[in-house]
């Protein structure tokens, strides 16, 4: 019904994509956190929680480190320049910062990583429909798939903010009751912490119980995809002023990392404080509301997941289709009315959730998924839009350089399965902004940088 209500008041192509640049302080909080808590936090994190225990704070320690920076540094300069320019995309910015020719790139960057990440909130909606309802796993998806696709069609980022403003506070007080109560039945840190000593796993509750490659990888893709994470530019602008916007983020990011951080600890309290040893970890957060609830309140923790996974899967969707609107439509067909560019915006969402469903179906995993859109992400954007925001003399052919080794480097790593135990990050990322520096110095002579 809010889809519906709202697709009335969406007339105009920036009403759709960046929600007409009006949107106050209390609804940005919200749709910030809600966006950052995704289906994936609540059943990947517990899942990873559960399985690799503790040491998957990381996920969170580095995503906390690259919201400072990203706050401190970035924020503001990236606000500046999309209200001065009317900025949809990041492939605005780079286009911008290095000629039109590096949208393509960034298009290409952008839709692969929101593709994933589309993806696999088909996964998460379809595993909720398979522990509820004994739903099969792969209709589940495609049940998934149609019921997003179609909320974001009709809805655009105006439907996106308002329902994330009731979204967002369902998830983040059933998440918060749900640690209260695991916390209560396992009788705290301590029995549990005892009972991991008595397995001879007491290392499972160490936030050291990772490796340095591990957070290494977290880092340079989880974390740093903050910089270049489209959904999250789009509500910077979004946003009906400067100190909104700046606000709206730190204040949503105070309660979107704890959230995750809660989440982990609820899959570790569950496997060592509620002993739920003999189950599925990909089932983890059910055993866990199953064990510590009554019927009535299971279900309005399978709402607060559903909420989760709605809350995020149409932003990213939406994220990706702005892309190919903006950024391959657009300057191609500047004789396009709004009406014309509205629909196309609408169509767009079609061919980003379509590509989603095949990642679904053929990348098992939901962090997985996440990771690897992030990282080809990462490899191609980071180092360019980074660099080009502080650095002038960054060439416009360094940067288009940057981009596509990155990314082309990152693809074929991905492609041929880690040469060498590598992720595919260690490699696109060092290549990207290696050729960045090096033809910038070999070719100092550039158009003055506009940006």
């Amino acid at each position: 019904m809010v889809t519906l209500y709202i697709n009335k008041k969406t007339k105009t192509y920036e009403d759709y994509n960046v929600a007409g640049r009006s949107v106050s302080i209390f609804p940005i909080i919200l749709t910030f956190a809600a966006t950052g808590v995704s289906g994936t936090t609540l059943l990947g994190y517990m899942e990873y929680g559960y399985s690799l225990g503790m040491g998957q704070q990381w996920i969170h320690i580095t995503m906390f480190l690259c919201v400072i920076i990203f706050a401190a540094f970035l924020l503001k300069r990236i606000r500046s320049l999309g209200e001065k320019h009317k900025m949809v995309t990041i492939g605005d910015y780079t286009a911008l910062r290095y000629g039109e020719k590096a949208r393509i790139p960034t298009v290409i960057s952008i839709v692969f990583a929101y593709c994933a990440m589309s993806g696999m909130q088909f996964v998460a909606i379809a595993t909720i429909l398979n522990v509820t309802l004994g739903v099969n796993f792969t209709l589940g998806i495609f049940i998934g798939w149609v019921f997003l696709t179609l909320k974001t069609y009709f809805g655009g980022l105006k439907t996106v903010i308002w329902q994330d403003v009731i979204h967002g506070m369902m998830l983040i007080l059933g998440v918060i009751l749900l640690f209260a109560a695991v916390l209560i039945s396992a009788g705290g840190w301590g029995p549990a912490s005892e009972y991991a000593s008595s397995l001879g796993q007491e290392n499972m509750l160490s936030v050291m119980n990772i490796t340095p490659g591990e957070i290494l990888v977290y880092l340079l893709t989880l974390a740093v995809f903050q910089f270049v994470r489209q959904d999250l530019w789009q509500r910077v602008w979004a946003a009906e002023n400067s100190r909104t916007a700046g606000s709206g983020y730190l204040i949503s990011m105070m309660v979107a990392v704890p959230i995750g951080v809660i989440t982990v600890a609820i899959g570790v309290l569950g496997r060592y404080g509620l002993r739920l040893e003999e189950i599925n970890p990909v089932f983890i957060y059910y055993g866990v509301v199953n064990d510590v609830f009554p019927f009535a309140l299971v279900l309005m923790m399978i709402i607060a997941l559903l909420a989760a996974v709605i809350s995020s899967a149409d932003s990213f969707i939406l994220a990706g289709a702005s892309s190919i609107v903006n950024d391959i439509i657009r300057p191609n067909a500047s004789h396009y009315d709004n009406q014309k560019m509205l629909l196309w915006s609408r169509l767009s969402v079609l061919i980003i959730s379509a590509a989603g469903l095949v990642l679904a179906l053929t990348i098992p995993g939901l962090v997985n998924l996440m990771v690897t859109g992030t990282a080809m992400t990462v490899s191609g954007l980071l180092a360019p839009i980074v660099f080009g925001l502080f650095w002038k003399k960054v060439t416009n052919t360094a940067g288009i350089t940057s981009m596509w080794a990155g990314l082309i480097i990152a693809v074929f790593w991905q492609i041929a399965g880690h040469p060498f135990g590598l992720h595919p990050i260690f490699i696109g990322l060092p290549v990207s902004t290696a050729v960045l520096f090096t033809v910038t110095i070999l070719a100092p002579k550039r158009v003055s940088a506009r940006a």
